[in-house]
């Protein structure tokens, strides 16, 4: 305020401890002390400004600038008493640790009885000199201010230097003596971290957004985390500070391979999950018909596997299984087998039985067909000796009808020769009687009754 007097550099007191309140680097130099121009390096430079200046600024009677009444307030005087000595040490330690250095005087903004109404005035109402200050101050600001650079030319940026501030006030509150290469240190620490954290953060994301469980086999899932590894690391690259011995690249390139390891396990997990419960969704009507029996019969065991076998291809046909699906089927089959064992147990045992049924029906069938055949031969021969019989009679009544027939024909023929005798007879008795008719005649002719007599 006003002029850089004793009391404002006093204000800098701080200044003149700052070589007790900081050190560079870890280790001091062989004779104790830091080396100053350590601090000047990493020495923000220093702008004072003078608001309300009312001196001239001039010297010897020449007219001086901004700069140069910044030097000469800021210039020791000779001398080795204790009070020259106080006066010195605070002006010496401002040009040590300070090179480069530069001063703004500001005017009142305007007339003393319009200070009260400052904040409502526009600036047609403010000083014009008072205008072209500030803009000479705004001006060399945004052209000639620098990053905050640390030892090794690191440029720290806003939430660095908020790491830094509170690293420094609680070191020399808790009365340390803060070291700026632990600093950057405990600064690389705190930002490598916060770049992990992002990185994995961002590897999380598109881990999220793009996987999703179960994959159909582990090269998906190891593709898919090699893009978002690279992402991730990009992440880092972007965000890391100082990483020079790369230990928290190598931290992060550890989470990551943990964080691969963790999805594969969840991938066989969720793969496992849905197989297991697909499985059980697929086979369970198989379970249900084993449990009615459908399959405890001669035959059954074939039928068991020929529809397990069925069920297992609409299991293979279902997409995004996972790389435990042909595992989790053989498990799971595995331990089914006692079950195919007792179906082929039992299929074992009926299907002998059935096969003695079998042996038993057939021969029944064969004793029943030889029984019939037998039958039917007995019968064949009984109609065969019927039929020889009626043959025989019919043979018989043939054989008596032909004697009789030849009977009847000898009958004839003997009655035609007794006929044909008796004709002769008959003929030789008409003959006979004829001859004695004629005889008889005769003698009635010749009237000789002895003759008739002899003739009767």
């Amino acid at each position: 305020m006003n002029t850089i007097d004793q009391r404002a550099i006093d204000l800098l007191h701080y200044v003149t401890e700052l070589s007790n309140l900081l050190r560079t680097v870890t280790s001091p130099d062989l004779d104790g002390e830091d080396n100053a121009a350590d601090f000047m390096s990493v020495c923000p430079d220093l702008v004072w400004t003078v608001r309300d200046f009312y001196l001239d600024l001039e010297a010897n009677g020449r007219p001086i600038t901004a700069d140069e009444y910044l030097e000469n307030s800021l210039r020791p005087k000779q001398g080795t008493d204790q009070h020259l000595q106080n006066f010195n040490l605070p002006r010496l330690c401002i040009q040590k640790f300070f090179p480069i250095k530069k001063c703004f005087i500001f005017d009142l903004p305007t007339h003393r009885k319009k200070l009260a109404q400052l904040e409502t005035l526009h600036n047609d109402d403010l000083d014009p000199e008072f205008i072209q200050q500030v803009a000479d101050f705004c001006s060399y600001i945004f052209s000639h201010s620098k990053t905050k650079t640390l030892s090794g030319g690191i440029k720290v940026n806003g939430s660095h230097l908020e790491s830094l501030v509170w690293t420094y006030v609680n070191a020399i509150n808790n009365g340390d003596l803060p070291c700026m290469e632990n600093e950057v240190l405990a600064l690389a620490q705190i930002k490598n971290s916060a770049a992990v954290q992002k990185a994995i953060a961002h590897y999380d994301q598109q881990m999220g957004q793009k996987l999703q469980l179960p994959t159909e086999t582990l090269q998906e899932l190891l593709d898919l985390h090699r893009v978002s590894e690279k992402g991730a690391m990009e992440v880092f690259m972007k965000n890391s500070f100082e990483d020079i011995d790369q230990g928290f690249q190598e931290k992060l390139e550890t989470l990551l391979e943990a964080k691969q390891n963790d999805f594969c396990k969840r991938n066989l997990e969720a793969s496992l999950n849905r197989c297991s419960a697909l499985l059980q969704d697929i086979f369970c009507p198989l379970e249900e018909d084993v449990k009615q029996g459908i399959y405890s019969k001669p035959g059954g065991h074939r039928l068991f596997l020929q529809k397990r076998e069925e069920l297992k291809a609409k299991y293979y046909q279902v997409p995004r299984k996972g790389i435990q699906a042909e595992e989790a089927l053989q498990k799971y089959l595995q331990s089914k087998e006692s079950v195919s064992d007792t179906i082929w147990q039992t299929d074992l045992v009926l299907t002998a039985r059935e096969k003695e049924m079998e042996v038993a029906r057939v021969k029944a069938e064969f004793m029943k067909a030889e029984k019939e055949r037998l039958g039917a031969i007995l019968m064949q021969h009984q109609q065969m000796m019927e039929r020889r019989e009626r043959l025989h009679w019919e043979q018989v009544r043939q054989m008596e009808i032909k004697r009789l027939y030849q009977q009847a024909l000898q009958q004839r023929d003997q009655e035609r020769r007794l006929k044909e005798e008796a004709e002769k007879l008959k003929e030789r008795f008409q003959a006979e009687s004829r001859k004695l008719q004629d005889e008889i005649h005769h003698l009635q002719k010749n009237d000789s009754p002895d003759d008739t007599c002899i003739l009767l």
